[in-house]
C-alpha cells in the first residue's frame, strides 16, 4: 500500500547523495523530504489500531531513519559531509525493504503498555550505535588518508568527501559520544527486555541468538567506554571495538530476524 512512498524516498535520499557537497540547502531540503516521507510511510506501515508490525526490514528501516535525522542535524552543526555519502545511500535502500519483506504483526492485546517504549528505545539504540559506527567507517578512511602520500591516492568522490571531513580528534570525541549514548540505550533495553521476556517466555532470559548476541554487544561496548576512561583507548582500537560491536549488535536482531524470516520462512514475534 505505501510502497509508492517507499520509493519516492528512496528516489529523494539518492538524489540527496548525488548532489554537489556545494548545493548544501538542497542536500538539506531533499534529504528532509525523503525523511519525512519515509517516516509517514514507516509510521502507517508498523502501527494500526492494537498492533505493532516487527520484523528485519522494519527494524532496518526505521534505525536508518533515525540515522537520517541524526546526519541531518549533525550535519548543521559540523561538516561531516563524508556521512552523506554512507547514509544516504544505505538509507535508499534500507527504505524499500519493507515493502518486500513485510515481517509480522503482533498483537498488544494483553502486553504492557510499556511494551512499545521497549521497541522505541532499541530502535533508538540501533540507531546512535549505526550513525557511531558510520563514524567508524569514515575514521579509519581518514586515518587511512593521513598515512597515504600526497598525490598516491586517487580523487574519487568518497576520498573527496573524507577530506571535508572535521580533523580526526573532533570526530573521535563525537564518536565516543555517541557510543556512551547508544550504550545507555542499549543497557535500558537490555533491561526492559528482561521485563519483556517474562511476559512473553516465561523467564527473564530465553538464551537464543538474539540475546547473546544483544550481551556480547553490550559487554564490548562496556568495555570500550572503560577502557577509553581507564586507559585512554583510541584509534584503531577504539575504531575495532565499535565496529565489531556494531557487527554483534547487527547480527543480534536484524540478522537473527533475517534468517527466520527469509531462511527459515518461520514469522515469529
Amino acid at each position: 500500500m505505501y510502497i509508492i512512498f517507499f520509493i519516492l524516498a528512496a528516489m529523494l535520499y539518492l538524489a540527496g547523495a548525488a548532489l554537489p557537497v556545494q548545493q548544501r540547502a538542497a542536500i538539506a531540503g531533499v534529504t528532509a523530504l525523503g525523511w519525512l516521507l519515509h517516516g509517514g510511510a514507516l509510521w502507517a506501515d508498523m502501527l494500526a489500531p492494537g498492533t505493532v508490525r516487527i520484523g528485519f526490514a522494519v527494524v532496518l528501516s526505521a534505525t536508518l531513519w533515525i540515522s537520517v535525522a541524526a546526519y541531518w542535524l549533525e550535519n548543521r552543526n559540523l561538516s561531516v559531509d563524508g556521512l552523506r555519502v554512507l547514509v544516504l545511500p544505505t538509507a535508499a535502500v534500507a527504505v524499500i525493504l519493507p515493502a518486500l519483506f513485510p515481517g509480522s504483526v503482533v498483537t498488544l492485546a494483553g502486553k504492557s503498555v510499556l511494551f512499545p517504549w521497549h521497541i522505541a528505545i532499541a530502535v533508538l539504540a540501533y540507531s546512535t550505535l549505526t550513525i557511531a559506527a558510520f563514524h567508524a567507517v569514515l575514521m579509519a578512511l581518514q586515518e587511512s588518508q593521513l598515512h597515504t602520500r600526497p598525490g598516491a591516492a586517487s580523487k574519487g568522490w568518497l576520498a573527496a568527501a573524507v577530506e571535508r571531513l572535521p580533523a580526526l580528534l573532533t570526530m573521535e570525541r563525537l564518536l565516543f559520544r555517541l557510543i556512551s549514548f547508544g550504550f545507555v540505550l542499549l543497557t535500558m533495553t537490555v533491561l526492559s527486555g528482561v521485563v519483556f521476556s517474562e511476559q512473553l517466555f516465561g523467564t527473564p532470559f530465553k538464551w537464543d541468538h538474539k540475546t547473546v548476541f544483544t550481551m556480547l554487544s553490550w559487554a564490548l561496548f562496556g568495555l570500550l567506554l572503560a577502557g577509553r576512561f581507564w586507559r585512554g583507548w583510541r584509534g584503531r582500537t577504539a575504531l575495532s571495538f565499535t565496529l565489531t560491536g556494531f557487527a554483534t549488535l547487527l547480527l543480534a536482531y536484524v540478522g537473527t530476524r533475517f534468517v527466520l524470516e527469509v531462511v527459515l520462512h518461520r514469522g515469529l514475534a
